[in-house]
Order: structure tokens, then C-alpha cells, then sequence
């Protein structure tokens, strides 16, 4: 049953959804007075949030309303930056791709079955997990913790039928100089179970190009934690505030939330607030780069705090933001503009905000701002703030998370009027070999449907050639070719970084002919290319399926 406080326009808002706001047990009227302190108000608050109490802790937080003393808690450690993954690190390109993000000094972890192999080629010191992308089970979420990126490299396994040497020398001459069977599991096990698998364990640690929404709406109910009432009465104040629900209030009649009450300076009070239960498990938002709000202002300075702490009283990271009059609005805080705030003062030797844990949010209207500031828009009396939703967001312009390195020729097997025997082996051989290449295709849709800024890149017939020779890029899966798979790692690396590649499929190759090739003086190596220019012609939505669908190429 709903608090008498939390009112729905209708029926569709969810029973479990709001249960900490209490009913208003007065209007204040007076300004600066003493008035009565509600103590069952206090004690409903802190059930809502904590539980039952125990008569231990009941008796602390009376002493600390009452002396305004608490103790600070201490906050988890500073997260991990710009770790890379690398699946496949042992094959030719995931350990060429590992050996430049080292001599590039960015953290790399690489996701391999067999550790031993491993350690012989990058060290004993090696950050590693081992795992197998075609076994869901084997993908432990502590392996992704502190990821940032992808490169994944893992391919289905070709080789000839008469067997190779341990060094693979044939395989590594080209899949035209040999006849091909597929090695261990099948080409649908690992392009495309394998490929779900590996999206949904790095999912929530890469970030989702359109964010992830932390309160919002789905069929006209609110989704996200409970939020409950916090307002100055654990301070011996009189304010009281609520959080509302209507299906039809918010901007273009879409559902809204409503944080509104009544804010009174009596008791040396003056602030009001709405704060969510902790999440369980804590939130990993590491990944984003702020807060977005979309709310309609009233001119008046609010608070966004959150919390890194499960317990009750802990610092908050706080920012404020200020709200235009009777207008719809975007307000984006950036996570590094937020502060450690106890009690609205800055804690000047806390930890770093460590956006991995996130525990709850609390939006507050208060007089106080930091540090004996006040807030300059603050009036007591009512107040009312609708906001539709909160989400982490990424901030303009987005490079890629997830660089995958898929094959040209995915698109051919089943394109309309194609002569196949002009076409690379494995477009020829694509049934033989399981279907290789369009379950390739499948692993490349998931990705694309997936969420997570992404580039494909689809290398032509690779090569142990050194890189350094001029290139091709080409979208449409039209080029036929060689490429190095140096070239190819250094390709990846570079994505990474790039606006420009994000959602973007592209095939490259060499200019160089298969009948030629390609060496380098190791004296006076090329200097390593600057792909820039080539990203800058990609463009999106590009991937040759068009063909398949006889329909015109996305400009």
C-alpha cells in the first residue's frame, strides 16, 4: 500500500516502486521559529532507508542528530583507467595488438585459453584471465572489472587437412595454399555464440552509446530504485518533500517524476530531499563521463548527490546545477565536477570519487550550499521539480569500445549475381568450412545491434609481411587483397582513439599485389602510419549488406 503522500495520476505506476515518503503532518508557516520536532517522521525515515534498527544504532544516530557530530567514511580506492582488453592475445594479430599497446603504455589484460602460452610470450607478469568466449559460464565478471576497451581478435580456428607444424608455417602462407577444414569449435560456436557472450560480459563496463538510464520510464512506469523522503527532520528540521509519479505530466505528456514538499528555515532547518535505496549491487558507471537530468526548472539552484558508501551517513559527491523557469531542460554534470560533501562541507582529504561503486542519488533543495555559502536562489515555502530521467551518459565525440576484427568477403557468399570463382577461398568455401564466414557476419550484426560504440574491421587475406606499406580502406565488402597483420593490430590500436571510426565497418588491404612481396629495410624501418585520414572518409552504416537487400548504399 502507497504512502498517503505518493499520489499516481493512474493506475500504471508500480506498487514496489515508492515507499519512503511520508505523509505531510503540517504546513509551516512561520520562518525562523521553533517548531515541534517529528520524531516518528524521523524514525519512518531512517526504517525506509536502514531497515529496522538496532537499539545500538538507534541510539548513535539520535546523539548525532542531536550534537550534528558523525563520523566521515573512508572511500574505496581511485578506479583503474584505460585498461584495454585483448581476446585473442595469443593469435597473430592479439599478440601483435598487445605488443602496441604496451610500447604505447596504455594498461593492457588479455582474455586467453591457455595461460602457459601466454606468459611465454608476454612474460610472467602479464595481467591475464583465462576463459572461453564459447562458454558463457567461463566469462567471471571480476575478469572484465576495470575494462574499458576491446580488441578482439579471436577467430575460428583454420587449418590444413594434412595437419601443419607446431609453428603453423602453412597456415600462416595463406588459406590459397592449402586445403582448409575448420579446427576445433565451429564456425557458429565462436563468430557468433561466442561473439553474444563476450558483448554481454564487457557490456556494462564499456558503456552503451545512448548511456544507461539509472530512473525513466518503460510503459508508463518508473524504472530504477526506490526513492524514499530525506529531509532536514534527521536534523531536527520541519521540511518535508515527496516524490510523485503521473503517466501524463511530463514534457509532450510522457510520464514524469516529481520532486515537491515544502521547505522551512524553522529549527535551524532548511533543506528537503528525495534519495534512492542502494542499489544492489552497487552501480559500475566507471565507464561514463556524467550525469544527465532531464527535468523542467523553476529557476531555483538544486543538488545531485551521490554515493559511494552503502551506509547510512557518508560523504556525498555533490553538484549543483541551476534550473531555468518553466522550461524543459538537458542538464549534463560531469562526474569531475562533482565534490566530497559531508554535512555541506567539503571534505578536503577524502578518496577519489570512484564511479565504480555507486551506491545511491539524492536530489536536494537546501539553503545551505558548501562551506557557509548559501544557496542564492533559495526562498522558503513550496516547491515542485519534474524530472523524466536520470542516465549516465558519454561525452561527445565517443570513440569506439569494442573494435572487433572480422574478415572481407563476409557479405559475398550470399550476394545476388556474384561470380564466386573470382572470389578469395574461404568466399568459395564458405559451406564447406561451416559457414564461416556468414556466422562472422551474425557476430558482426550483434555487435552493431549491441549498444556499445563499436568499428569492424574487416582485413583482406592477412599476412606475415612487416606493416608499412601504403593502404586501401573501402567500405561496401568489395576489395580483395593482402594486409599485414601488424598493419592490422595498428589499425585497431589507433580506432580506439578515433571519433571518426566509431560505428563504422570498413575492409583494408594493402596496395601491394599478392604476386609481390612486400619487405622493409629493418635498419631504416617506414614510420608508423597516422590513420586519421583514413578514418575521416568512413561513414556510417556502411557494411555491404546493402547488396544482400539489392538496395542503394548508404551515403
Amino acid at each position: 500500500m502507497f504512502p498517503s503522500n505518493i499520489r499516481f495520476s493512474t493506475s500504471c505506476a508500480r506498487k514496489h516502486y515508492l515507499q519512503g515518503s511520508f505523509k505531510f503532518s503540517q504546513r509551516i508557516v512561520a520562518k525562523g521559529d521553533r517548531q515541534p520536532w517529528d520524531i516518528g517522521r524521523f524514525l519512518r525515515t531512517l526504517y525506509f532507508f536502514n531497515g529496522p534498527p538496532s537499539p545500538a544504532k538507534l541510539f548513535e544516530s539520535l546523539i548525532a542528530q542531536l550534537s550534528g557530530s558523525a563520523t566521515q567514511q573512508s572511500q574505496t580506492e581511485n578506479k583503474e583507467m584505460d585498461l584495454v582488453l585483448v581476446a585473442g592475445a595469443t593469435g597473430g594479430v592479439g599478440k601483435r595488438a598487445v605488443d602496441v599497446l604496451r610500447r604505447k603504455g596504455i594498461p593492457v589484460r588479455i582474455l586467453v585459453r591457455n595461460a602457459e602460452k601466454a606468459r611465454s610470450m608476454f612474460g610472467l607478469d602479464v595481467d591475464l584471465v583465462v576463459g572461453d568466449i564459447t562458454q558463457k559460464d567461463c566469462l567471471l565478471p571480476e575478469y572484465f572489472q576495470g575494462v574499458k576497451k576491446v580488441i578482439n581478435a579471436i577467430s575460428v580456428i583454420v587449418g590444413p587437412k594434412e595437419g601443419d607444424t607446431p609453428d603453423r608455417a602453412k597456415y600462416k602462407q595463406g588459406i590459397k595454399f592449402f586445403e582448409p577444414e575448420i579446427k576445433g569449435d565451429s564456425p557458429e560456436m565462436v563468430e557468433y555464440v561466442g561473439m553474444k557472450n563476450l558483448i554481454n560480459a564487457v557490456r556494462d563496463n564499456v558503456g552503451l552509446r545512448d548511456g544507461k538510464v539509472l530512473f525513466g520510464f518503460q510503459d508508463n512506469a518508473p524504472i530504477g530504485p526506490a526513492w524514499g523522503s530525506l529531509d532536514d527532520v534527521v536534523m531536527g528540521g520541519v521540511s518535508e518533500s515527496s516524490i510523485q509519479i503521473s503517466t501524463v505530466g511530463g514534457e509532450d505528456g510522457r510520464p514524469t517524476g516529481f520532486f515537491k514538499g515544502y521547505v522551512s528555515t524553522a529549527n535551524n532547518g532548511g533543506f528537503a530531499s528525495i534519495r534512492t535505496k542502494n542499489f544492489s549491487p552497487q552501480l559500475d558507471l566507471s565507464a561514463y563521463d556524467g550525469l544527465e537530468l532531464q527535468l523542467k526548472g523553476d529557476g531555483r539552484r538544486y543538488k545531485l548527490i551521490i554515493r559511494t558508501s552503502t551506509d547510512w551517513d557518508a560523504v556525498g559527491f555533490t553538484a549543483s546545477f541551476d534550473t531555468v523557469k518553466e522550461q524543459w531542460q538537458t542538464v549534463c554534470l560531469p562526474f569531475s565536477s562533482f565534490r566530497p560533501v559531508f554535512r555541506a562541507r567539503t571534505v578536503t582529504d577524502a578518496a577519489p570519487f570512484d564511479t565504480s561503486k555507486v551506491a545511491s542519488l539524492q536530489l536536494m533543495y537546501s539553503k545551505f550550499e558548501y562551506d557557509g555559502n548559501l544557496n542564492p536562489s533559495f526562498e522558503p515555502g513550496s516547491f515542485e521539480l519534474p524530472f523524466s530521467s536520470i542516465r549516465a551518459y558519454l561525452k561527445e565525440p565517443i570513440t569506439p569500445r569494442f573494435v572487433h576484427v572480422g574478415s572481407a568477403g563476409v557479405t559475398r557468399p550470399e550476394r545476388p549475381d556474384l561470380d564466386l570463382s573470382k572470389q578469395p577461398p574461404a568466399v568459395r568455401l564458405n559451406k564447406e568450412l561451416g559457414y564461416i564466414l556468414t556466422f562472422k557476419l551474425k557476430g558482426e550484426d550483434l555487435l552493431r545491434e549491441s549498444g556499445i560504440p563499436y568499428a569492424i574491421v574487416r582485413p583482406c587475406a592477412l599476412t606475415e609481411e612487416p606493416a608499412g606499406a601504403e593502404l586501401i580502406f573501402d567500405q561496401g565488402d568489395n576489395i580483395t587483397g593482402k594486409i599485414s597483420r601488424e598493419e592490422v593490430a595498428r589499425i585497431c590500436v589507433a580506432a580506439l582513439e578515433s571519433p571518426d571510426a566509431c560505428d563504422t565497418t570498413f575492409e583494408v588491404k594493402s596496395v601491394v599485389p599478392f604476386s609481390e612481396p612486400f619487405t622493409i629495410d629493418a635498419n631504416n624501418p617506414p614510420p608508423e602510419k597516422d590513420y586519421k585520414i583514413h578514418f575521416q572518409s568512413l561513414k556510417k552504416g556502411i557494411t555491404g549488406k546493402e547488396a544482400l537487400d539489392r538496395s542503394p548504399v548508404a551515403a
